[in-house]
């Protein structure tokens, strides 16, 4: 190797092994990371008991006599509002009766009728 490259490819070789070494972490930078990787889980955590939420309200029809706002929320396109209209229409004998009731349209009514039931 000639004499004027040596220099450069030492300098070289110290900014490579320069970039390998690792520093230590601040406590308040490991405090931060694991507060952003516990604020992601939390989001993570909430979806997850959402789509179980939605899962379970599509393999068994929601009661609209007793069903909770939250459960009324998890049906698709229902609104807070319109899920308070419900539950202040009570008692149903049939689902239909949020149509003739004029609670929900028909486009509404059309997206939730497979999900919902009036048990008396």
């Amino acid at each position: 190797m000639d004499f004027k490259r040596r220099p450069i490819f030492a300098i070289l070789l110290l900014a490579v092994f320069a970039g390998c070494t690792r520093q230590p972490e601040s406590p308040d930078e490991l405090r931060e990371k694991t507060a952003h990787a516990t604020a992601e889980m939390k989001s993570d955590a909430k979806a997850v008991a959402q789509g179980i939420r939605e899962g379970w309200s599509r393999d068994k029809p929601l009661d609209l006599n007793t069903a909770s706002k939250d459960q009324l929320e998890t049906l698709p396109g229902m609104t807070s509002a319109e899920a308070e209209r419900v539950i202040a229409g009570r008692p149903y004998d049939d689902p239909s009766d949020l149509l003739t009731r004029r609670i929900l349209s028909k486009p509404q009514y059309d997206k939730i009728s497979d999900r919902v039931t009036a048990k008396k």
